[in-house]
């Protein structure tokens, strides 16, 4: 096995610059367990990232692995759709009854921008308008459609799009026109710039609003609960589609719900998933009602979506998260993180904020930011960064962490924070 040293070497030998790496001493995970991993040096860390969110039940979970190598035994890996495959009939029946959209049917694709990608599709032949309205500091994707509607210019790597998008305000309560308003002005300027924004800077219909309830890459910010709801008052007297991007916020991470659309009290029109569905395994979709998901005209298909071999991945992920009630430990222990984080006296810190096990330390500068992250690494811990000015610290966790795990995790992050607190001065 080469070194890491040669690794990396051979890694920008043959990857484009664009796509990051983490740490100034990159590190390759080569083995992991629960909430554990190891990388090739030895070297033990808690993993608080779980691969961008993607890792909802850890590493090496029996029931995930023997459920796939049952598919693999079979000599079927892939069909295609255009064979009935049992393994995603039976997924997508779960997670209809569970998306809250009456009369569900379910589109599966291989990633999170794929699926967003694919709720744009139905929206616009819906309407039959390529306007959309989407949030500022929000992420949908890498593919040209949905850069188009991505509102963090950092991950805005092409100005050419297929839409005209209009950005309604975010939900970051720090900086902005709307900083500092409490929950019930946040909620009627947000329906104000709503109004104004379509009255202004739309022309024919719109097609739909899509919005994270939280927004993941923009640093977990969120405006307050019952945001999509003003929304989608309004939109319903326009006849827009509203799609929840539900790629990190789904499979009960918030804690106190199964989507973070149900805090809003609303039914989006559409909801897009990835990430946590598949533990590893490349698995997404968007769901909607029967009337919504028929709006393709012409056929459609996506070859590895819903293959037999991450739906059975998915199946056992969705069936261990239920079974074991795994929204509400994420409450639970992400409840001992956010309390102790709060609790945490630096100058460093700016705000926690976050839901269940998707949490948030905004720091004082990238400078900071980027120290603490490295102090964590150093410490055992891996977290992950963001937010639209790189100033964020973001953890999501497994969400079958043991409230043993969070208080170890957080002793690290307690020590980092106050250590990092002189640096911010």
């Amino acid at each position: 096995m080469c070194g890491m040293d040669d690794l990396l070497r051979r890694h920008r030998g043959v990857m484009p610059s664009w796509m990051p790496i983490y740490y100034a001493e990159p590190i390759e995970l080569v083995t992991g367990k629960g909430a554990r991993v190891t990388d090739s040096n030895g070297r033990s860390y808690l993993d608080f990232f779980g691969g961008v969110l993607t890792n909802s039940l850890g590493y090496d979970v029996p029931e995930v692995r023997e459920a796939v190598e049952r598919q693999l035994r079979t000599g079927i890996a892939h069909t295609s759709t255009l064979y009935l495959i049992r393994q995603q009939v039976e997924l997508a029946e779960k997670i209809a009854r569970l998306s809250g959209i009456p009369d569900a049917r379910v589109f599966f694709t291989n990633s999170g921008t794929e699926a967003n990608e694919a709720a744009l599709q139905l929206t616009t032949n819906r309407r039959q308008s390529n306007t959309i309205l989407a949030v500022r500091n929000s992420y949908h994707g890498r593919t040209a459609a949905t850069i188009g509607v991505t509102g963090n210019r950092a991950w805005s790597a092409s100005p050419l799009s297929p839409f005209n998008v209009s950005y309604l305000h975010s939900g970051d309560r720090l900086r902005g026109v709307l900083k500092g308003l409490s929950d019930e002005d946040y909620l009627r300027a947000a329906a104000e710039d709503l109004r104004e924004v379509l009255a202004t800077t739309t022309a024919g219909p719109v097609a739909c609003l899509i919005a994270e309830p939280i927004q993941g890459v923009g640093g977990f910010t969120s405006g307050p609960d019952g945001l999509l709801r003003v929304w989608k008052e309004i939109l319903d007297e326009h006849g827009i589609l509203l799609v929840s991007d539900e790629v990190q916020t789904g499979w009960g991470r918030t804690g106190e719900h199964f989507w973070g659309y149900q805090a809003h009290g609303v039914t989006p029109d559409l909801l897009t998933f990835a990430k946590g569905i598949g533990n590893g395994f490349a698995l997404a979709g968007v769901v909607g009602s029967a009337e919504v998901m028929e709006s393709v005209q012409g056929i459609s298909f996506s070859t590895f979506g819903g293959n037999p071999i991450s739906t059975a991945a998915g199946n056992a992920v969705l069936d261990y998260i239920l079974d074991h009630d795994l929204q509400a430990n994420a409450a639970r222990v992400g409840g001992i993180l956010l309390d102790g984080l709060r609790a945490v006296s630096s100058p460093a810190v700016v705000e926690v904020r976050g839901k269940g096990l998707m949490l948030g330390v905004e720091l004082v500068d990238v400078a900071t930011t980027n120290a603490v992250f490295e102090a964590c690494k150093r410490e055992g811990l891996l977290v992950g960064k963001g937010g639209l000015y790189g100033t964020t610290i973001r953890m999501g966790p497994p969400l079958n962490l043991s409230e043993q795990e969070a208080r170890e995790g957080l002793e690290i992050l307690t020590k980092v924070l106050t250590a990092h607190g002189s640096a911010s001065g």
